[in-house]
């Protein structure tokens, strides 16, 4: 039995206006409903991301600010995960080669740490995670998962964060030599999104 979604608004848990704009785009057209973020919340809790899983992360930030607003809150944790280096940068990524460090410093101290790698040991995968907390029900989650392998060096001038090493065999091409469509149909932000679409889709009814 569905429930009637009641709320006027999704908050995202984020400032990137380009992360805000895809999510007001398909939420607009695919259920009818606006999306704000928390630029509009100046007052909203500074959350830290101590977890030690993307789940923990994003559900601590949904549930943190949903609890907050009283609204519904929808909150994601992405990175890459390479098995060869136990999982790293995983959680970290963001802030791989420290506080306040760039994403080409973050890329670079992962080839450096890959060096001695052998090429079967380069696999990599994007993680997206997101949780959405409606306030009195249970959070959900949705995954989204790209698998490729981390390139010798950067290539491309598109995208952000490990784009430009994140190798996609079956393409020829990294991540950041990717149009924005052909990195949408492919994403795992894009894949954990189509997801949440469908799995609200399941669970509410939208007027």
């Amino acid at each position: 039995m569905k429930k009637a979604w009641q709320y006027p608004y999704v908050l995202i848990a984020s400032q990137n206006q380009h992360k805000l704009k895809e999510f007001r785009d398909l939420f607009e057209l695919e259920l009818g409903i606006g999306v704000k973020g928390l630029d509009e919340f100046p007052d909203a809790p500074e959350i830290i991301e101590d977890q030690e899983t993307f789940e923990g992360n994003a559900m601590k930030k949904s549930e943190t600010i949903s609890r907050w607003l009283g609204q519904p809150v929808l909150s994601d944790d992405s990175g890459i995960v390479v098995p060869a280096l136990d999982g790293a940068p995983g959680v970290y990524s963001a802030r791989y080669a420290g506080e306040g460090s760039t994403d080409q410093q973050n890329y670079q101290k992962m080839l450096y740490e890959m060096e001695t790698l052998s090429a079967s040991d380069r696999k990599a995968y994007y993680v997206c995670v997101m949780a959405l907390s409606v306030p009195e029900e249970e959070s959900k989650f949705v995954r989204g998962e790209c698998h490729g392998v981390v390139a010798h060096g950067p290539r491309g001038e598109n995208g952000f964060g490990y784009d430009p090493v994140f190798y996609l065999p079956e393409r020829g091409q990294t991540m950041a030599e990717l149009s924005s469509e052909q990195k949408g149909a492919i994403s795992h932000r894009s894949i954990a999104t189509k997801k949440l679409i469908e799995l609200l889709k399941e669970t509410y009814t939208f007027s």
